[in-house]
């Protein structure tokens, strides 16, 4: 179960990175228009898959306020996210979102009361100091807010797979999740394409469509890798999204991050994997379960 979550990891990081770049190059559109176009399709195909299976669309008691609190505050990423992409470069954006497992853990924390140790704690505070690298907190950067608001959209992302990982440990069905998500997401953004809709020219809907797409994809791969395994034991495998990313935004953007950048990276991965050593009893802290249960 657990090398089948990996898999599901990685394939979600490689989605990801490719609806962030269909996100950017969209062009000048407002994220909640982006945002209800990539969750549009999203919807036709989670609807498509519970049909299939004959899952039906009815939720397992008591999950509609974890069902809710997913989709609200996911939604409220994915704005963030995308507000992050059209304003500073695509990798930036992918690792400031990319922060989410290190608010899983806290999320855990406190709402799951999984125990949070010292190594744990110590890996997601220099995480947090490896964004001031890439936000680069000054008055003279004027990448400053769309950079908050990117790690703001990690935030969000983390409550979010917070509540997957609940609904998982609920046995809620992994379709019906992106379906209520999907759903919902593009219910709350009506409104605001209603009132301020941007026409868009063709190749603009291609790449929303691709976006979609990507994010369908992303979407059902993220849902099965917390629902087979826990996050503390598969979450750093998301940051192949960071190497995608980067790889994109150079062949297709011509981006290259400055060295604040990369150093920045570099922390908050190298802090993903010790996490990751370290959750798992690996290395210098082999048998540290065994040392504990003594």
């Amino acid at each position: 179960m657990k090398y089948k979550a990996i898999a599901y990891m990685i394939l979600s990081a490689f989605c990801f990175a490719f609806m962030n770049l269909f996100v950017r190059m969209s062009g000048d559109i407002p994220a909640f228009q982006k945002s209800f176009f990539r969750n549009l399709v999203a919807v036709f195909f989670a609807l498509a898959v519970l049909i299939k299976s004959g899952k039906g669309f009815h939720w397992k008691k008591g999950n509609l306020k974890y069902l809710l609190l997913r989709s609200a505050v996911g939604t409220m990423g994915i704005v963030c996210n995308f507000y992050a992409l059209g304003h500073i470069p695509l990798s930036d954006a992918s690792i400031l979102n990319k922060m989410s497992p290190f608010f899983v853990i806290i999320f855990s924390f406190f709402i799951l009361k999984e125990r949070l140790t010292f190594v744990q704690g110590a890996a997601v505070f220099i995480a947090f100091i490896g964004t001031l690298f890439i936000i680069k907190p000054s008055f003279q950067n004027v990448e400053l807010i769309p950079s908050a608001i990117g790690l703001m959209g990690g935030l969000c992302a983390g409550f979010a797979y917070t509540m997957v990982r609940i609904l998982g440990k609920r046995e809620e069905v992994g379709s019906r999740i992106v379906f209520f998500f999907s759903a919902f997401s593009c219910l709350s953004m009506l409104p605001f394409l209603i009132f301020d809709y941007h026409p868009m020219e063709w190749w603009q809907l291609l790449m929303l469509l691709g976006a979609g797409l990507a994010a369908t994809g992303g979407q059902f791969s993220i849902t099965a890798a917390y629902s087979h395994a826990p996050a503390r034991e598969i979450s750093v495998y998301d940051y192949s999204q960071i190497i995608f990313a980067t790889m994109l935004g150079f062949i297709f953007l011509g981006e290259v991050p400055d060295i604040y950048s990369v150093i920045g990276y570099v922390i908050i991965c190298a802090m993903a994997v010790l996490t990751f050593i370290y959750n798992n009893d690996l290395g210098p802290f082999k048998n540290r379960g065994k040392k504990i249960k003594k």
